[in-house]
C-alpha cells in the first residue's frame, strides 16, 4: 500500500488525486490529522486513517501495511519541524515500508540563509541513516508563495519588498504530479532527486512585470530595507521569529540559492510545466473573498 500524509493540504491532495489516476484506490491509504476532511477520497476506496507525527502511536495505526509512504513536510520551522519529520520516517520503517520519501526543498542544505532548507537538510539525514531507501522530492520553491509575497500589489500598483534574487517558482500541480509519477514507478529515483523545477527563473521585477501585463495596470516594484519589511510583518501580527524566516527566503534568492532550473520534471512529466504567467491570471481572476466569511 502507498501511504500519503498531509493528503487534506495543499500538495497533498492534489498528489493523491494524481496518483488515483494511475492506481486503483484500494492500494492507497492517507494519513491525515482530521478523517472527515478526508471523507471524499473514504467515498473513493481509498483508506483514511488518522495520523498525527506528533503522536507516533497515531502512525503506527495509519501506516499499518504500508510498501512506501510519502512524508509531506510539516508547516512548521526549526528542530520542532525535524523532530516531527523523524518521528514519521521511524514510524514508516517500523511500519515495515520498503521506501520512505520526503517533499524536501531545491535548497536544502545545512548552511542555507532560509530557514526551512536547513530542516529539510536535517530531515534528509536522518532519512540517510533510517535503513531503508529513500527518495527525496527536491521540489523548486512553490510558486504559491511568489503569489502571497506578490500580495495585493496587481491593485495597488506598488510591490513593496526587500532585495530578492531569481527563483524557479514552481507550482503544485506539477510538483504533484511528479510525486504521484514517482510513488506508482518506485525506485525511479533513490536518493535526493534532481532539482524539480520550473524551466525559468524569476525575480519580482520580472513577477510584477508580468502581473502589469495580466492586469493591463502598471506596477512598481520598490525594494524595501530587510527592516523595514520585518517591521511591516510584525505589524500586522506576524511573530518576530517567522517575519525573520520569511525574510530568510530574500536573503536566501539574493546568494542565489534558489536560482537553479533543470530540466528534470519537465522530462519526468512529459510535458510542458505551469508558468507563472499562468499562475497568476488564475490567480488575479479568483474573487476575493467575502468580508462577511
Amino acid at each position: 500500500m502507498i501511504i500519503v500524509t498531509g493528503a487534506t493540504g495543499l500538495l497533498g491532495r492534489q498528489i493523491v488525486e494524481r496518483l488515483l489516476a494511475r492506481v486503483p484506490a484500494g492500494r492507497i491509504g492517507v494519513s491525515v490529522r482530521d478523517p472527515e476532511k478526508a471523507r471524499a477520497l473514504a467515498d473513493r476506496g481509498v483508506r483514511v486513517r488518522q495520523g498525527s507525527f506528533a503522536d507516533a502511536g497515531s502512525l503506527a495505526h495509519a501506516f499499518e501495511g504500508a510498501a512506501q509512504v510519502l512524508i509531506v513536510s510539516v508547516d512548521l520551522m526549526g528542530e520542532e519541524a525535524v523532530r516531527r519529520h523523524r518521528t514519521a520516517i521511524d514510524a514508516a520503517v517500523a511500519a515495515g515500508a520498503r521506501r520512505v520519501l520526503y517533499t524536501s526543498h531545491m535548497g536544502a542544505a545545512a548552511a542555507s540563509r532560509f530557514q526551512p532548507c536547513r530542516d529539510h537538510a536535517a530531515t534528509e539525514d536522518a532519512l540517510r541513516a533510517c535503513g531503508v531507501p529513500f527518495t527525496s522530492l527536491r521540489n523548486g520553491f512553490y510558486a504559491a508563495n511568489a503569489l502571497r509575497f506578490l500580495g495585493d500589489a496587481p491593485s495597488t500598483g506598488q510591490a513593496d519588498l526587500p532585495a530578492d534574487g531569481p527563483v524557479s517558482w514552481t507550482a503544485h500541480e506539477d510538483l504533484a504530479e511528479a510525486a504521484a509519477a514517482i510513488l506508482a514507478d518506485e525506485g525511479r529515483f533513490d536518493g535526493p532527486t534532481p532539482p524539480l523545477t520550473a524551466s525559468r527563473a524569476l525575480t519580482f521585477a520580472d513577477i510584477a512585470g508580468q502581473a502589469a501585463e495580466i492586469t493591463g495596470r502598471p506596477i512598481t516594484r520598490n525594494t524595501v530595507s530587510d527592516e523595514r519589511f520585518v517591521h511591516g510583518l510584525t505589524g500586522h501580527g506576524v511573530p518576530a521569529e517567522a517575519a525573520e524566516q520569511l525574510l530568510g527566503a530574500f536573503t536566501a534568492a539574493r546568494a542565489g540559492e534558489f536560482a537553479a532550473t533543470d530540466p528534470a520534471l519537465a522530462t519526468l512529466l512529459g510535458h510542458d510545466l505551469t508558468d507563472l504567467p499562468t499562475l497568476l491570471r488564475r490567480h488575479l481572476s479568483t474573487p476575493a473573498p467575502s468580508a462577511a466569511r
